[in-house]
């Protein structure tokens, strides 16, 4: 997040798009409720009816895969009408023509024509964003796992840079995350290009640095994303996978194209704290503990670094992830002599300059958002309030791409994919809790009744759902949440694994990452159901 979750209360305008706040991140949709009783306007723009579109002052349900387009619209409307900030445009940014030129294209009646949203909404919409602010604009996977995740992103900072809500108190462009340190996991370099703080593997002077602090050479050269890892495994080029707190099993897409990248390693390793499907398969499995029995630090999405202190004992013979990987090391034949979390926390800071004023004492109880780069910095609320990274910030003229996949007669559904309130990604944790296992039991899939009447299906009937990949089992639960012609399921499930689904060739060029959220499929009731 450029900005900080408190701030989310004091802003005047929230844009929740591509995420399920209350679903997904409860503490930050209750930030978003104090908002509102102080009078904050709430927009929401999601292909479901969520629970935040009964509090919004105007909600809107995109058809899948359009976002650009609706983000195009809104600033088309706000150009056009004079709502932009222009003082910050020319002391702050690049490249406006280049916006001004694509958007000219998206007038709110072009954009119901790709979207399905009235053309009145696009215009309510960007008056409430462009005139109510500071102005936050949240969003979450709904918005990244497209083959257009990168322009979706690019989109959404062009929404802010024209109205001149990055850089503000209140305002910002803030992508929440989807796991508890996610954030941190990129900043520690658990990204194929970079190391630390988001420094380049290409570049000499950090990889200079790093080969001198670890005394051995670092590779120069970008590793592989996780789709390409699958492909590389599959044509043997890859022969071992260390799998470390994930459960591509269901996590990855295409489960048939997965599973037969698993069969042709020689070799596969998880670390996990419990046994995932994926551990089920694997050759050896390392017992991990829980954060509860550990110490260290986990970054959260504000950018706040927090310590975390063991509470209890590890259970067995699990030990604390970096006992494990130093384990390792060390066997495989590099030395990992650390004494604690800290001593490793402290070389990182080191290396790092977004995280160079930080250490165990000063991050307390409350921690520090970076950049913190000396030891006398406070930290740092929200990010670019004098200028951004790259200089001027820079717009870019994105044009709508309809998504990889179409419906057609044999596939004449859309489906999308997510989280339900009371699971967690992929059930490795929540569906060993009793209470929240109750809640939920199994999959199912959320279907329009318009259609459930002509098909006639009722609540619970199993269905058989098949895309151009594969198919599976899930029962039928009939609700208005979804629009006619699309359905929704929850990704918890291993009986119900949506990845069966999914594609693995539909993939962002840049991030590369899947498109999780929209497939073509078609529905048949399960005979003599």
């Amino acid at each position: 997040m450029t900005n900080s979750i408190a701030e989310i209360e004091d802003s005047g305008c929230i844009m929740v798009i591509g995420s399920n706040t209350t679903a997904c991140h409860p503490l930050i949709a209750s930030r978003i409720f104090k908002a509102k009783e102080k009078g904050a306007k709430l927009i929401v723009a999601d292909p479901r009816k969520i629970q935040l579109t009964l509090y919004a002052d105007c909600a809107v349900s995109q058809r899948l895969g359009t976002d650009v387009a609706l983000l195009n619209g809104m600033m088309h409307v706000i150009i056009k009408k004079n709502y932009h900030s222009t003082d910050y445009i020319e002391q702050r940014t690049e490249c406006f023509e280049d916006l001004e030129k694509t958007v000219s294209a998206y007038d709110p009646k072009t954009v119901e024509a790709i979207t399905s949203i009235p053309a009145k909404d696009v215009e309510r919409m960007a008056e409430l964003y462009a005139l109510n602010g500071p102005s936050s604009l949240l969003y979450a996977m709904g918005i990244t796992q497209h083959t257009t995740g990168v322009d979706n992103v690019k989109s959404c900072c062009n929404l802010a840079m024209l109205t001149g809500n990055v850089g503000i108190y209140g305002g910002g462009v803030n992508p929440l995350r989807g796991q508890n340190n996610v954030q941190g996991a990129c900043d520690m370099g658990g990204l194929p290009n970079v190391l630390t703080g988001y420094q380049p593997v290409t570049d000499t002077e950090a990889i200079q640095r790093f080969s001198a602090a670890w005394n051995k050479p670092v590779p120069d050269k970008p590793g592989l994303t996780i789709t390409d890892m699958v492909q590389e495994m599959i044509e043997g080029k890859i022969k071992a996978l260390y799998v470390i707190g994930e459960n591509p099993k269901l996590s990855d897409p295409d489960w048939n194209h997965f599973s037969h990248a698993l069969k042709s390693l020689d070799f596969l390793a998880v670390q996990d704290i419990f046994l995932s499907e994926t551990a089920q398969v694997a050759d050896v499995v390392f017992a991990a503990s829980s954060l509860a029995e550990k110490e260290g630090t986990f970054t959260n999405t504000e950018r706040r670094c927090m310590r975390i202190r063991k509470a209890v004992e590890p259970l067995g013979d699990s030990l604390p992830d970096w006992q494990i990987i130093s384990r390792l090391s060390t066997a495989m034949g590099y030395e990992m002599n650390y004494d604690s979390p800290e001593m490793i926390f402290d070389e990182m800071a080191k290396l790092t300059k977004s995280y160079a004023g930080m250490n165990y004492e000063r991050l307390g109880i409350n921690g520090l958002q970076w950049p913190c780069p000396e030891e006398n910095h406070p930290g740092t609320p929200f990010l670019h309030k004098e200028s951004f990274t790259r200089g001027k910030g820079k717009f870019h003229g994105i044009d709508f791409k309809e998504p990889a996949e179409a419906t057609d007669k044999k596939y004449p559904f859309l489906l999308t994919t997510g989280r339900m309130f009371a699971h967690y990604h992929f059930g490795t944790m929540t569906r060993v809790s009793r209470h929240l296992d109750r809640e939920q039991k199994t999959g199912y899939v959320e279907m329009h009744p318009e259609d459930a009447k002509k098909m006639a299906i009722k609540d619970d009937d199993m269905l058989i759902i098949s895309s151009r990949r594969g198919e599976m089992t899930v029962a039928a639960r009939l609700s208005d949440t979804v629009q006619p012609g699309n359905l929704f399921l929850p990704i918890h499930f291993g009986e119900n694994p949506s990845n069966v689904l999914t594609s693995s060739d539909a993939i962002d060029p840049i991030a590369k990452i899947p498109e999780f959220k929209l497939s073509a499929v078609q529905i048949k009731k399960l005979p003599g159901k």
